[in-house]
């Protein structure tokens, strides 16, 4: 049988090309764009006849950084090619190519965008179809990403972007110290029991938080775990007229239940941490426990960068009033329409998201440094099977359970788990975050804020039920 939300007609909105400029000049993200290069990588493939420079936006991760140090081995075989890297803060990486690419500025070959904008701007028709490049390149057998990804990145069954890799959240925890605690971790945990947890293991005069959680502002930090969070909760973003829902009962609820949680028991300066610094924080040893991105493991398992490698248990997104929580998350290449360098493009993405880009990873770098979450084969890597059997199964359950089309414990008009898939969220999105992050750091009440918040999102709102009654 259906899902009870699935049975219920969505409205049918299809924010085109107007929607989103309008969006943009409204949130000043059209400045002029600044290229900041990747020093050395520029350089990389020299001069001369016949050479195309191929320029490449990504968001400056650890996945995105090992890349780079293996841009020599793609150099071997595409002596052709020379790489241009802008490597960027994820929320500038996100202003600077939204600019970009809605407005065809045309300073970009290559995009790291993820599955919010990339069914939203196909259906613009800013990117080109990779689904004819993937099919046309021996080996790469785009069928072998993860359907649950692959679908997400994919308008009209067609690929328009392909991932470099793929996430869901799921909680981490220090084996030891619930060892020590005599405090077993279910394998399913409820909010409220990470809540006691969090509480028991809770140690300042060691410098150790019960949990650490992101509070930075960002629609891409501290949103993403809060969301999931709101969604278990019974809260949402919009009921299905479109009407804000950021001030109902459940919504005020899972954010007071989460500042209480961060503010008593979670990381110092919590109010600027996001997933780089709470992944410092785990890493070397300043938190029992730590909620947020599957991905995380390829720092927290890497002997070289983290003092707990070998001892973190994974177990599923805490829960609520729904089964699963988790979010799904990719970040993935595409190729803006207006590139003149098509095929070098594709030849270096095909390369960075193929299944022998996985092997350089792992016999370079480190098989538990392998980009998770893209493709099936990667899980039947023998190396990597042995590397990654502390989280490969719960990485896998936790993105085959993520349900982005139904989000919520009730029906809702919009796609998306961790954001909501409407152009107008980047904006959204950021001035709730500000919002939420000020709460966090003591400024103002969770009431305060959400009725700020609120107001926002009736903004946003308004506009499409106004579409929907035309």
């Amino acid at each position: 049988m259906a899902p009870a939300d699935e049975r219920i007609p969505r409205p049918s909105i299809s924010p085109g090309p107007r929607r989103w400029r309008a969006f943009l000049a409204a949130a000043f993200l059209l400045p002029a764009l600044a290229l900041t290069g990747c020093a050395g990588a520029g350089a990389l493939g020299g001069g001369g006849d016949g050479v195309q420079t191929v320029t490449v936006a990504i968001v400056s991760n650890p996945q995105m950084q090992d890349a780079i140090s293996l841009v020599p081995e793609f150099q071997k075989t595409h002596p052709n090619i020379r790489l241009k890297f802008v490597s960027l803060s994820e929320n500038e990486a996100r202003a600077k190519i939204t600019a970009s690419v809605s407005t065809g500025g045309g300073e970009f070959d290559v995009v790291m965008i993820s599955n919010y904008e990339t069914p939203q701007w196909a259906k613009n028709g800013w990117l080109t179809d990779l689904q004819p490049l993937a099919d046309a390149t021996p080996g790469y057998d785009p069928a072998d990403f993860l359907p649950s990804v692959r679908n997400a990145l994919s308008s009209d069954g067609h690929l328009f972007a392909v991932p470099f890799y793929g996430e869901s959240s799921f909680l981490m925890y220090r084996k030891d110290l619930f060892s020590q605690a005599g405090i077993t971790m279910p394998p399913n945990p409820t909010w409220q029991q990470v809540r006691d947890m969090a509480a028991k293991l809770n140690d300042p005069a060691q410098s150790r938080a019960g949990i650490c959680l992101r509070g930075k502002p960002g629609w891409g930090e501290v949103l993403a775990p809060l969301d999931t969070v709101i969604n278990t909760f019974g809260g949402s973003w919009f009921d299905m007229n479109w009407n804000g829902q950021l001030n109902s009962p459940a919504t005020t609820q899972a954010v007071q239940f989460y500042t209480d949680l961060v503010r008593e028991y979670g990381e110092p300066g919590s109010a600027s941490a996001g997933f780089s610094e709470c992944a410092t924080q785990f890493g070397q040893g300043n938190a029992a426990m730590w909620y947020d991105a599957t991905s995380a493991v390829s720092v927290l398992e890497d002997p070289k960068e983290s003092k707990v490698a070998g001892n973190v248990g994974y177990v599923a997104a805490p829960v609520v009033n729904t089964q699963h929580s988790g979010w799904l998350y990719s970040w993935a290449l595409a190729i803006p329409k207006t590139s003149e360098h098509t095929d070098a493009a594709w030849q270096f993405m095909s390369w960075m998201t193929s299944k022998e880009y996985m092997h350089l990873v792992g016999s370079t770098l480190g098989w538990a440094r392998i980009p998770p979450g893209s493709r099936t084969s990667t899980y039947q890597i023998p190396e990597y099977q042995q590397a990654a059997a502390a989280f490969l199964q719960p990485t896998l359950d936790a993105i085959n359970n993520a349900d982005q089309d139904h989000p919520t414990a009730t029906p809702v008009p919009y796609t998306g788990i961790q954001f909501v898939g409407i152009p107008e969220f980047q904006d959204l999105g950021t001035r709730v975050s500000q919002q939420i992050s000020a709460t966090i750091a003591g400024a103002q009440t969770v009431q305060e804020s959400l009725e700020q918040a609120q107001k926002y999102a009736d903004t946003v709102g308004e506009t499409y039920r106004q579409e929907g009654n035309r």
